[in-house]
């Protein structure tokens, strides 16, 4: 919210956020839901195998990546990426780690549901004609879904698209219209949250488009398939696909790390003979 409340004593507008406004008549805003990294309050569900600064280093690494991955979606697509960002006062952090065409929205509230409406209305009323809120939890999102989800809002008429995820969340939300009741009610960190979306959508007569189910990496099964993703081989040219993964770049190098230093409990191999 920052950003878009400026006064005349401020810095002048950026060339990268000049460029998005320049766009927003006519791209779909998509915001990653943030969270600033720091040791014992991000990632925790990861630890063990991993340890409090190591969770927060792949927090890190998560934002990143998905923001070089909305990056690419642009390429694909009219899109224009966002951070989301909590908590207070953490605006400096995100500055630091995200590329400058990665716009910022103050988007802290005490309630979930509310905070995802706060990136919805904010990417609106920078005038796209479309806002997405995605999750942090998932770097290896198919590029290929982000393109769909911009086109599918980008034809006439109402619509919403949801993204399910394994746990029974949501990976991904977009709107044309901010609709409260879309965010009302609902049961977060459940197993719930899609299927109550999906009703708050029929009570008001909203059309949805549904992605196929992707994966968080909010504990450890999720890093187990994350880390068994990682190591396998990929295609010299990776396609525009919605079944091929995104690959993490700056997640898998800091993985990599994390075995040869010895933070995983029992390295690398132990977490995959688990997975097995």
């Amino acid at each position: 919210m920052d950003e878009a409340k400026q006064s005349d004593g401020n810095p002048p507008e950026t060339a990268a956020a000049g460029e998005r406004r320049a766009q927003a008549g006519v791209a779909c805003g998509i915001a990653v839901m943030a969270k600033a990294s720091a040791a014992g309050r991000t990632k925790t569900r990861l630890v063990p195998p991993l340890t409090y600064d190591a969770a927060a280093a792949l927090n890190t690494a998560f934002l990143r990546d998905i923001a070089d991955n909305l990056l690419l979606a642009g390429r694909h697509a009219a899109i224009v990426g966002y951070a989301a960002y909590a908590p207070l006062g953490s605006k400096d952090f995100f500055s630091r780690i995200l590329p400058p065409a990665i716009g910022l929205i103050d988007a802290c509230l005490s309630n979930f549901g509310d905070c995802l409406l706060r990136a919805t209305e904010e990417i609106l009323a920078r005038g796209h004609g479309a806002a997405v809120v995605l999750n942090s939890d998932s770097p290896t999102l198919p590029t290929a879904l982000l393109v769909e989800t911009a086109d599918v809002l980008a034809q006439p008429g109402e619509r919403a698209v949801l993204g399910p995820s394994s746990d029974g969340g949501y990976y991904l939300l977009g709107l044309k219209t901010a609709h409260r009741r879309m965010f009302a009610d609902i049961a977060w960190s459940t197993e719930q949250v899609a299927a109550q979306t999906l009703e708050r959508a029929r009570e008001i007569a909203l059309d949805v488009h549904v992605l196929p189910v992707w994966y968080d990496v909010d504990d450890v099964d999720g890093l187990r398939r994350l880390d068994a993703e990682l190591r396998r081989p990929r295609a010299s040219s990776p396609r525009l696909d919605r079944n091929e993964p995104y690959f993490p770049a700056v997640t898998a190098a800091l993985m990599a790390r994390l075995c040869t230093d010895g933070e995983f409990a029992g390295g690398r191999a132990g977490v995959a003979t688990e997975s097995a």
